[in-house]
């Protein structure tokens, strides 16, 4: 029976729901706030970077009674921030590349192939997420004390990367796991081996997750202070997190050049999500989407 026209007008037109704008106008509001929290930090941490001491303490939530742009310059240079920024450079690209790159072929052979003991392969990586980082720092020092490799960009770049490895299979084995494995076998008839495979087909349409990994990793490695701290121990070699920790001593805080070294040291972070967060919003939602 076909639906008369009636029908058919009353569910073109459905009933007014004046309920909708006013949830409408809330769920706004509400991420609007959300927003202004979650921004409200790095306002002012822009805003104390320029202050002076005083006005740190007199004014703390108000704009600076005079921009004192010397706190940038100076932090720069009391801090050596220029070399501290090319060493934490160094060693997080460094551990990125690693981290990405075994990673994503682990996640690959673990998603892809069937072998005996692919679960518990899986099992031992993931049981890595479990594990403190900071409690490994003692055993870790000792064996690197033994190899020679203290005060080296290697003693931070291995032990970054191999606590990164379990967050990035995880997030590309779902992520694969979603990709049919037609076009698998479609790029294989066409010749390609597994080595094509991967980079011609695979490793393209994991660029989302590659970017969350990247993003992910970027921020831990870059922030880290604990195991350079622990490792470190030329000033040639000390990264920025390091660096920040000059303009405090047991005595007291410069406060006016730590926020204007910390205003230098969170500029590449937002650089780095600016440049990848579309990529970041695709790999956060692509698994659930392709599923």
């Amino acid at each position: 029976m076909l639906p008369t026209t009636n029908t058919r007008a009353a569910a073109a037109d459905p009933r007014p729901q004046p309920w909708k704008k006013p949830l409408g106008l809330l769920l706004k509001l509400a991420l609007f706030l959300y927003a202004a929290f979650t921004l409200y930090p790095l306002y002012w941490l822009i805003i104390s970077a320029f202050k002076s001491n005083q006005d740190f303490f007199n004014r703390p939530f108000g704009l600076p009674a005079g921009w004192q742009f010397s706190n940038i310059s100076r932090a720069w240079e009391l801090g050596d921030m220029g070399r501290a920024m090319m060493n934490s450079t160094i060693v997080t690209i460094a551990s990125v590349v690693l981290t990405v790159v075994l990673g994503t072929l682990a996640a690959y052979a673990l998603s892809r192939f069937a072998f005996r003991a692919s679960g518990l392969v899986k099992g031992l990586f993931l049981l890595g997420m479990l594990i403190p980082i900071h409690s490994t720092l003692v055993p870790l020092f000792i064996f690197m004390n033994k190899i020679g490799m203290l005060d080296t960009y290697w003693s931070l770049i291995l032990p970054y990367t191999a606590f990164e490895l379990s967050i990035a299979i995880f997030l590309n084995i779902a992520y694969m796991q979603s990709i049919p494995r037609e076009v698998e076998e479609a790029a294989m008839i066409d010749g390609n081996g597994w080595w094509g495979v991967f980079g011609r087909i695979i490793f393209p349409l994991c660029l989302p997750v590659i970017a969350t990994v990247t993003i992910l990793a970027f921020l831990r490695f870059w922030n880290d202070f604990s195991f350079a701290l622990v490792f470190i121990n030329s000033q040639a070699l000390k990264t920025l997190p390091l660096s920040l920790s000059l303009f405090s001593d047991g005595f007291g805080t410069d406060y006016a050049l730590t926020m204007g070294a910390m205003f230098i040291a969170v500029i590449p972070t937002i650089v780095i999500y600016l440049i990848f967060q579309e990529q970041i919003m695709k790999g956060m939602v692509a698994g659930s989407v392709k599923g």
